[in-house]
């Protein structure tokens, strides 16, 4: 058999060696971490896997807003949408304790809203002004004959009463809910799900 050129037994044998030797002492200095990789992908994976912990009662904004704690904007916007509105050309926020600027007035003046925050949003293209109040667990009940006859669109429910309308570039959202009421006044921009979105992080 012809030997290979410029391969010498007593070099590459003594070189074999060598190497067996280093990679068998790197497996027998790891061996002392092996338990504490298992460890750390059995952790990896059973965090992987659980459920992730729900908000407790006691930090949702309406639970908040009804045991007199302060609720502030940035505690009735989830995330996204609080950035959403933030980073839209020419925004300012003017946080108030004004009642509701609603063209409901009917409505407003029964319910007698006792403002908990007013969020009022300015762009360079229109504005949103959204309010949080107290009212009177009875104006649940009314919400829809009141906001019906100025022509909103209601839908009532067990938990919950959400009225809207849209006229001449205004559209107005509200949802009446727990001894709370939630308005929402948005002028030539209408983010999508706006009220759903309010409502899902005021209530849960």
């Amino acid at each position: 058999m012809a030997r290979i050129g410029g391969r010498n037994r007593w070099i590459a044998v003594p070189a074999a060696l060598l190497c067996a030797a280093v990679v068998g002492s790197l497996v027998w200095l790891s061996l002392p971490m092996v338990p504490v990789t298992i460890a750390w992908v059995g952790d990896t994976l059973r965090k992987a896997t659980a459920p992730q912990p729900e908000a407790t009662p006691a930090e949702i904004p309406a639970r908040i807003a009804a045991d007199g704690g302060a609720v502030d904007c940035r505690t009735i916007y989830g995330d996204d949408l609080w950035n959403e509105l933030l980073w839209r050309p020419g925004s300012l926020l003017n946080q108030t304790m004004a009642p509701p600027p609603t063209a409901a007035t009917a409505f407003a003046d029964a319910a007698t809203p006792e403002v908990v925050v007013t969020c009022a949003w300015r762009f360079d293209a229109g504005g949103i002004v959204t309010t949080l109040s107290k009212v009177d667990a009875a104006a649940a009940s009314v919400a829809a004959a009141a906001l019906g006859g100025e022509g909103f669109s209601c839908e009532e429910s067990p938990a919950a009463t959400v009225c809207s309308r849209t006229r001449a570039g205004v559209r107005e959202e509200h949802t009446v809910r727990d001894g709370l009421w939630l308005s929402s006044v948005e002028t030539r921009w209408h983010p999508e799900d706006y009220g759903a979105r309010l409502d899902h992080e005021v209530w849960g």
